[in-house]
């Protein structure tokens, strides 16, 4: 049958507990020559009579008979698809989310994330991939959930999020033996830095402006992430410029010496993107919902 023809299995059923096409109309709520007209196709189809008028009224063959508890199971089965929502209960969840960020994203959220995961959703298992140019591929096709981070290449085509803005500031070692507790221009140009070669787009940004500004670096090291420059430049004299949430974190944990930068630098909005496909997934919308909290808890 084809998927119209499931309202005929509601005929046969009202027919068979009512044994009356009368009744059966009234319990439908359609008219008797719409149930009489259902009926007749019931018959073609099977090549059965399926019921027959007896003083008792409608009463099935045994054909008619032995089809009842496959229309039955049909409806029960149809009634199932038909009642489902999507839900989500993060507390017996047992999914498996897949988030792609920087070393930065990671440092600031993933504490927070496991400790709120371990109390409340301790099923949930979290994967980290680093950004890449294959982000927005893995969002498309599902082999990731979410992306955060300064993400150009995603601001069109994705669900995106405001999480924070964010700016930069330089990062010394407390024993530097040049520079204490200001950093000038012109320190800034004589010594040497740690640059960051990769670790998505913030880079970047700070490459184009110091070449917009004609600002000096004397770059003696390139590093994959910010967050080994960070570690690099606690036991040396090197000096690196770096998102400012990543020196609020190192500056409690490190010999470092937050400062600020000596020129203007522009803020850049960090933001969460997602596909379409998942954007009305109870379970994604409760990981965006759960991850903009942190972040902004955070802040």
């Amino acid at each position: 049958m084809n998927p119209i023809d499931s309202r005929l299995l509601a005929v046969f059923d009202a027919i068979h507990r009512t044994r009356s096409v009368t009744e059966a109309a009234a319990a439908l709520g359609l008219p008797q020559p719409a149930v009489s007209v259902a009926l007749a196709k019931l018959r073609r189809h099977f090549g059965d009579r399926l019921f027959v008028r007896t003083s008792r009224g409608m009463e099935a063959t045994p054909f008619g008979e032995g089809l009842l508890p496959a229309v039955r199971d049909a409806l029960q089965a149809l009634a199932r698809v038909l009642e489902h929502r999507a839900e989500f209960d993060p507390a017996r969840s047992e999914r498996h989310f897949r988030i792609c960020m920087t070393d930065i994203s990671q440092l600031v959220l993933l504490p927070k994330l496991w400790e709120k995961l371990r109390l409340n959703a301790p099923g949930i298992a979290i994967e980290v991939f680093p950004l890449s140019d294959d982000t927005a591929r893995l969002l498309e096709s599902g082999e990731a959930d979410l992306a955060i981070g300064l993400i150009p290449q995603l601001e069109a085509g994705f669900y995106q999020q405001l999480l924070f803005r964010q700016n930069f500031v330089c990062l010394v070692a407390r024993a530097h033996p040049r520079i204490g507790k200001t950093l000038s221009l012109a320190q800034f140009e004589a010594e040497e830095h740690a640059v960051i070669s990769s670790s998505g787009s913030a880079p970047l940004v700070i490459e184009r402006e110091i070449a917009r500004l004609g600002v000096q670096r004397r770059v003696a090291v390139r590093i994959p992430s910010f967050l080994g420059a960070a570690f690099a430049v606690e036991h040396t004299d090197l000096l690196v410029t770096i998102p400012k949430r990543l020196g609020d974190v190192l500056q409690a944990r490190g010999a470092f010496r937050i400062l600020p930068v000596p020129f203007a630098l522009p803020d850049y909005d960090v933001k969460q993107h997602w596909h379409e496909r998942y954007h009305h997934d109870p379970g994604h919308r409760w990981l965006r919902a759960l991850v903009s909290e942190l972040l902004l808890q955070a802040a």
